[in-house]
C-alpha cells in the first residue's frame, strides 16, 4: 500500500492543477466521453493522475468507453492506484480496449485483495482473449466471492480450452445460481462437445435464472431431444422463463411446437408477445404470417417492431404497404424492423424511402437502412453511403438502451448499433459492386478508408447486424469485407497473384 500512496503523491505533483469543483470536472469527463471516437483523450489521461479518486475512476471509465489504445500504458500503471474503485474501473477499461499487451498486468491484478478488482480483471482477461490466462483464472474458481467466480466462469467460456471446459463442467455444481447460470451459458460456447447432454438437466434447476440459461443454450444448439421438456415448460414454468423457451423452440425448429408458441402471441405481457412472434416466425408453420400481421399495430413498440421484422421471414410482397406504414412509426424500433423486412423480401420499390432513414438520429434505424440498401443493391444510395462512410469511425460509438414498461412485462433492449455502422457501410458499398474502371467514387472511398486503418483493426471480426450472421457461424473479418468490396488491382489476376 505504501508504494501505491507514493505513486499517487508523485502523480499528483505531475498533474496540471484544475481548481474547478469536482462536479464540474466530472461533467467535463462525461462530455468528452459522449463525444465518442472523435474526442481528444488528453484531458482524461491527465485526470488519471488527479488527487481525487472519483475523477480518476471517471477518467478510466471514459478511456475504456472510447477504447483509447493510447491510454493503455497509463491505465496499466493505474492498476496500482490506492483506490479500489479506480483499480476496478481501470481493469474494466483495459478489457474494453482489449490489447494483448494488457494480459500480464491484468493477470497480476487477479491477486488484488479487493473482490471488485479481481472480478473486473477476470472479465477483462476474457475480453483480451488469450487462453494463456486460463491457468491464472483456474486458481480463482473457488474464490470466496461469488462475483469473482461469476466473472472467472464467464472468462473461461470466452477463452475455450480443454482445461477451461473441464472446470466449467465442475462449476455447474456451484452453490450460487448466478455462477451455475454463467457456467451453463459458457458451456454453450463449446457446442461441439456434447454440451446439450450436460445442460438439459438444468431445465429443472430450482433457480429460474439457471433454467433460462439452459433454454438459451439448448436453443442455440438446436437440441431436438429437449423439445418435449421445453414445451412442458411453456405450460408450467415461471413467466420469467417462458420467453427464453419460446425463442429456443423457434431456433430448434420442430414445427410440433408451433401451436403452443402461437397461443402466447396474444399474451398480456409485451415481452411474451415479442418472443412468441419471433419463435413462430422461426418455426415457419403454414399461415404463420397472419397472426404476426395482426401485431403491426400493437400498442407496444417492441411488439410492432418484432412483427415488422419477422414479416421479412414469413411475409410476402403483399406486405409492402403495411411495412411502409411502419416506416412512419413514431418509435424507431418498428421503423428498424420494417426496413429489415423490406430488404429481406427484396421489395426494391421501397429503397427511395429507406434512403431517407440514413439521416435518422437513432443508430439502430441507420444501421438497418445501410444494410437494407446494400442488400437491395440500390444504385441511388451510392453517394449517400460514401458520404456516411467518411463521417463514421471504425471504433464505433456508445451503446443505447430502449426501455418499455415495468415488472414482469418490461422490455429492455440494449443496442450496440453504433459499433456496427462503419463495417456495415463497407459491406453495403461493396454490394453495390464497384468494378475496375467503373465507379471511382466508391473505389476511392473504400481505398482511402482501408488505408487509414491499422493492421490489427483490419484483422478483427466484422461488426455486422445480427440479421447478417447466421447462428453458429463466424462473421468475416473487416479486411475480408474490404477485399470483397474492392475490385482487383491492375497487377492482380483472379486468384490474387
Amino acid at each position: 500500500m505504501a508504494s501505491r500512496l507514493k505513486r499517487s503523491k508523485a502523480a499528483t505533483d505531475r498533474s496540471l492543477r484544475d481548481e474547478r469543483p469536482v462536479a464540474d470536472r466530472l461533467r467535463e469527463i462525461r462530455r468528452i466521453t459522449d463525444e465518442g471516437p472523435s474526442a481528444d483523450p488528453e484531458y482524461l489521461l491527465r485526470v488519471l493522475s488527479d488527487a481525487e479518486p472519483r475523477l480518476r475512476q471517471a477518467a478510466a471509465s471514459g478511456l475504456g468507453t472510447l477504447r483509447e489504445e493510447r491510454a493503455r500504458s497509463a491505465l496499466e500503471a493505474s492498476l496500482d492506484d490506492p483506490a479500489e474503485n479506480v483499480r476496478s474501473a481501470v481493469a474494466q477499461a483495459l478489457g474494453m480496449i482489449g490489447r494483448p499487451e494488457s494480459r500480464e498486468p491484468l493477470e497480476r491484478a487477479m491477486a488484488d485483495p479487493e473482490p471488485s478488482v479481481r472480478s473486473m480483471a477476470a472479465w477483462a482477461l476474457g475480453a483480451v482473449g488469450n487462453d494463456a490466462s486460463v491457468p491464472v483464472l483456474l486458481r480463482h474458481r473457488d474464490d470466496p466471492e461469488v462475483t469473482v467466480r461469476l466473472w472467472v466462469t464467464s472468462a473461461l467460456g470466452r477463452l475455450r480450452s480443454d482445461a477451461a471446459f473441464a472446470t466449467l463442467v465442475e462449476l455447474l455444481k456451484d452453490p450460487s445460481d448466478r455462477v451455475r447460470r454463467e457456467a451453463v451459458l459458457s458451456l454453450g460456447r463449446y457446442a461441439d462437445r456434447g454440451v446439450p447432454d450436460l445442460v438439459r438437466p438444468f431445465l429443472s434447476d430450482p433457480a429460474r435464472r439457471v433454467r433460462i440459461g439452459a433454454a438459451i443454450v439448448l436453443g442455440r444448439c438446436r437440441d431436438r431431444p429437449s423439445v418435449g421438456d421445453l414445451m412442458l415448460g411453456l405450460l408450467s414454468d415461471d413467466a420469467w422463463v417462458k420467453p427464453s423457451i419460446l425463442i429456443a423452440l423457434g431456433r430448434i425448429g420442430d414445427v410440433q411446437a408451433a401451436p403452443d408458441v402461437a397461443r402466447l402471441i396474444d399474451h398480456p405481457s409485451a415481452w411474451m408477445r415479442v418472443c412468441a412472434i419471433r419463435g413462430l416466425a422461426e418455426l415457419q408453420p403454414p399461415n404463420a404470417a397472419e397472426p404476426i400481421r395482426r401485431h403491426l399495430n400493437d400498442p407496444a413498440w417492441s411488439v410492432r417492431g418484432a412483427a415488422a421484422e419477422m414479416l421479412g421471414r414469413v411475409g410476402d410482397a403483399s406486405d409492402l404497404a403495411a411495412l411502409r406504414e411502419r416506416l412512419e412509426d413514431p418509435h424507431p424500433w418498428p421503423r428498424r424492423g420494417a426496413i429489415y423486412a423490406l430488404a429481406q423480401l427484396d421489395l426494391s420499390e421501397a429503397a427511395p424511402r429507406i434512403r431517407e432513414e440514413l439521416r435518422h438520429p437513432t443508430p439502430e434505424v441507420r444501421l438497418a437502412a445501410i444494410w437494407a440498401l446494400g442488400r437491395l443493391r440500390d444504385d441511388g444510395a451510392r453517394e449517400a453511403l460514401v458520404s456516411l462512410l467518411r463521417q463514421l469511425s471504425p471504433t464505433g460509438g456508445a451503446s443505447e438502451m430502449f426501455a418499455q414498461g415495468d415488472g414482469d412485462g418490461a422490455v429492455r433492449l440494449l443496442s450496440d448499433a453504433a459499433d456496427r455502422l462503419y463495417d456495415t457501410t463497407i459491406q453495403a458499398i461493396g454490394r453495390l459492386r464497384p468494378q475496375e474502371g467503373g465507379d471511382l467514387l466508391l473505389v476511392r472511398a473504400l481505398t482511402e478508408s482501408r488505408a487509414s486503418l491499422p493492421e490489427e483493426m483490419v484483422d478483427r471480426p466484422a461488426r455486422l447486424p445480427p440479421i447478417e450472421i447466421a447462428p453458429g457461424t463466424n462473421p468475416p473479418t473487416l479486411g475480408q469485407l474490404f477485399e470483397a468490396a474492392l475490385p482487383l488491382g491492375p497487377d492482380e489476376d483472379e486468384i490474387g497473384c
